[in-house]
């Protein structure tokens, strides 16, 4: 694993601003306007203020909501509304969460991580990245020269043996405490302990980090690292190795610990010409077996537990607005071998996947629409019924991106990716496609924030 080490983390002091749970917000990328209203009228000290600032009339160049997000965070900073933590700290992070009625906690902790480009090193990317966030990440951590939220790391430790050390370091520690909007409990623990925090560094020596979600922050940080490097290069000056922006900050998250859930992404397609399933199954060929699922937009909820039960990457579940009719469509020897053939640029593993699947065979291919607009992402179970009956008349999927609004002529839904398919694909030196995975629950903001000065 590359180089860890502790920090002296900005915190909220919640004798300021009393609960945690006030002033503490989800991940910028899934908060809509709704979500991003409510957490502002919730506390003036939102963290939403800093990660997502609204835009106002009159902005510009120099007046914006960069900006007004680095004038909050050094204005919180002067009032004490944030302190810095007195001792460098790795931060001991739980997550308490119910999936299916049952109540998962995933642990991990917070540092610092040395930054490594991708490929030359032991940090591994498995998604693809879009210039649009990254160009906006990139102005606001520069105008606030800070990381505001972290990368979500995964490493191979099959005993926990690193997080079981910063277990018995915690015992008879009191938490900070949060609740968020969707009910998940987080408790964080700073461990300053030198000799803990050296032998977790040590255990994680050598280890490869493969990054589960925030590639778009990671290729940030490394560009705001050149950036910065730039700027000192033309005063004749350079990055010193142990400047922090040589290093981002990241929850480390064990490959094997018994709260890493992978949830799926289903697809909600617009932009199709009208089909019903059994136009469907024509245009499916031979390369999909396939056999009626039942109807209506409800159906999605049962036949979803149907092909989870089953467990196979190459099973779909495939609705038809139409004529409101599920498909269910199993890959076949043919579809295996066309999609080999269609794919020979990626490995086995990656052609395996079902996403893979779904957009490559069956909708560029089969479907014949490569220039598709993207699908809306559906991360809950209930929303795609929700979807099918009421469309979305903004067209706004939930990476906020516009659609043309209207009905959803095709929904999809298709099994995550695993772990191992991460780890596999990710040392092959390939990307999944896009929303392959959605680890549930996302990473607090306002938890602790990394300075970069």
């Amino acid at each position: 694993m590359p180089t860890i080490s502790a920090f002296r983390g900005i915190r909220y002091d919640l004798g300021h601003v009393g609960s945690l749970s006030d002033v503490i917000a989800p991940p910028y990328d899934v908060i809509d306007p709704a979500l991003q209203d409510e957490l502002y009228k919730k506390h003036p000290a939102n963290v939403v203020r800093l990660i997502l600032n609204r835009d106002e009339p009159g902005d510009d160049e120099h007046s914006n909501r960069y900006s007004r997000a680095a004038r909050f965070l050094r204005n919180w900073l002067r009032e004490g509304v944030l302190f810095t933590e007195g001792d460098p700290a790795i931060y001991v992070y739980h997550q308490e969460f119910v999936e299916r009625g049952q109540t998962f906690t995933r642990r991990g902790f917070m540092c610092r991580t040395r930054l490594e480009k991708f490929g030359e090193g032991n940090i591994h990317p498995h998604e693809e990245t879009h210039g649009g966030a990254k160009a906006d990440r990139f102005k606001l951590w520069k105008a606030c020269r800070a990381n505001l939220s972290q990368i979500f790391g995964l490493y191979p430790d099959p005993k926990n043996e690193a997080q079981n050390i910063l277990e018995a370091a915690i015992v008879g520690q009191t938490p900070l405490i949060a609740t968020d909007h969707l009910g998940t409990i987080h408790r964080v623990w700073p461990v300053t302990d030198i000799s803990i925090i050296n032998q977790v560094s040590a255990l994680l020596a050598g280890k490869p980090v493969y990054i589960a979600d925030g590639h778009h922050r990671y290729e940030t940080a490394l560009n705001l690292r050149d950036d910065l490097a730039a700027e000192l290069n033309e005063r004749g000056e350079e990055l010193s190795p142990e400047h922090p922006a040589n290093f981002v900050l990241m929850m480390c998250v064990s490959m094997s610990d018994e709260g890493m859930l992978v949830l799926p992404t289903h697809r909600l397609f617009r932009g199709l010409p009208a089909m019903t399933a059994d136009e469907l199954k024509a245009k499916l060929g031979d390369a999909f077996d396939t056999e009626p699922a039942g109807s209506g937009p409800d159906r999605a909820i049962t036949l979803w537990e149907e092909i989870e039960a089953e467990g196979e990457q190459e099973t779909l579940g495939l609705y038809t607005a139409e004529d409101d009719r599920w498909t269910l469509a199993r890959l076949t020897e043919a579809g295996r071998s066309r999609m080999a053939e269609i794919s020979a640029d990626h490995c086995e593993e990656w052609q395996g996947l079902g996403v893979s699947i779904l957009h490559r065979l069956l909708v560029d291919t089969l479907l014949a629409a490569p220039t598709l607009p993207a699908p809306k992402y559906v991360r809950t179970l209930d929303e795609v019924p929700v979807g099918l009956r009421e469309g979305d008349a903004a067209g706004r999927d939930l990476t906020g991106q516009e659609g043309s609004g209207g009905r959803f002529e095709l929904a999809a839904l298709v099994m995550p990716a695993t772990v191992e398919h991460i780890r596999a694909i990710s040392n092959a030196g390939e990307r999944m496609p896009a929303k392959s995975t959605f680890f549930f629950p996302k990473l607090l903001s306002g938890l602790v924030i990394n300075p970069l000065e």
